[in-house]
């Protein structure tokens, strides 16, 4: 297994190069949009594109992750992942915290099936979701306070509701902070001040603050199983051309084909991304580029 540096690969690459392809962990502020909160950074950083992955509805806070410039590439590769949520539902009668925990534990942990909302950008039919845990941690009066760790794509306002069905009082959901989002957490995110101040300080000629909450996007690597190609190779293959395995270095002890179910890799050349592709392992070619990274001119 190749471990990529992360911290090392950041102090290598210039602020314009952290722009042009990091990430930033935004503690999403209540009452905006994930667009409308992407757009801020897009217009605040005065780059030609942002895009956010994991969509939160407007009244919910907490990990928006948000890609910066080519980084918006990777996007599609990072949903998905799991999330992890704290909230509070209101039940509207008032029973037993035990009872809706009996009712948790018997037909809303493993395997689901979810209907998404009628406001919901995606067709409505059942789909089957998986709640990895789902704890009641506080109940005040009517007032419960919830953590929920589910697949990417769960609907958490439409599980309170389902919730409230199954011990026939009703529930509602009444606040939400989305605290994980696959390998970003809380513990990364900023809030949307502290990125502002971070700006006005960069256009005053000091970009440390700037630089340390950009996350460079090769963080990409924590996701997915990384190779290594020979530096002979590297021309060739960031003009396209197909991976093959005589090109991989030392593929037996760095790959494990059971463990990577998707198929899809890393690449780089030492600490240098070189993309994301899909294994196809076929005669000609070991695998094929779905994202090349050509570095800034």
């Amino acid at each position: 297994m190749i471990n990529i540096d992360i911290k090392e690969i950041k102090k290598e690459k210039s602020i314009k190069e952290l722009l042009e392809f990091g990430i930033i962990i935004l503690d999403k502020p209540s009452g905006f949009t994930s667009f409308e909160v992407s757009d801020h950074v897009k217009k605040l950083l005065n780059l030609k594109k942002t895009s956010h992955f994991g969509t939160l509805d407007p009244m919910v806070t907490g990990v928006l992750p948000i890609a910066l410039g080519r980084a918006c590439k990777l996007t599609g590769f990072f949903l998905g992942e799991d999330k992890e949520y704290e909230g509070i539902m209101h039940i509207h009668e008032d029973i037993s915290i035990e009872e809706i925990k009996k009712a948790i534990n018997e037909k809303f942990v493993g395997k689901i099936k979810q209907l998404p909302p009628v406001r919901s950008s995606v067709k409505r039919q059942e789909r089957e979701r998986e709640i990895k845990k789902f704890e009641l941690i506080e109940k005040n009066n009517k007032d419960i306070s919830f953590r929920v760790e589910c697949q990417g794509g769960t609907y958490i306002r439409k599980l309170i509701h389902d919730l409230g069905e199954e011990i026939k009082i009703g529930a509602h959901m009444t606040k939400l902070k989305r605290i994980r989002a696959g390998i970003f957490t809380d513990k990364n995110m900023i809030s949307k001040e502290k990125l502002e101040r971070a700006v006005e300080e960069y256009k005053k000629g000091n970009e440390e603050n700037l630089k340390d909450i950009i996350i460079p996007a090769e963080i990409i690597s924590k996701v997915y199983p990384v190779l290594e190609i020979k530096k002979e190779d590297v021309d060739r293959v960031l003009h396209g051309a197909p991976i093959k395995e005589e090109m991989i270095f030392n593929k037996k002890e760095n790959y494990n084909e059971e463990e990577n179910k998707n198929n899809i890799i890393c690449v780089f050349n030492e600490r240098k991304f070189i993309g994301m592709f899909k294994i196809v392992n076929k005669k000609e070619a070991f695998a094929l580029p779905l994202f090349v990274f050509q570095e800034i001119r």
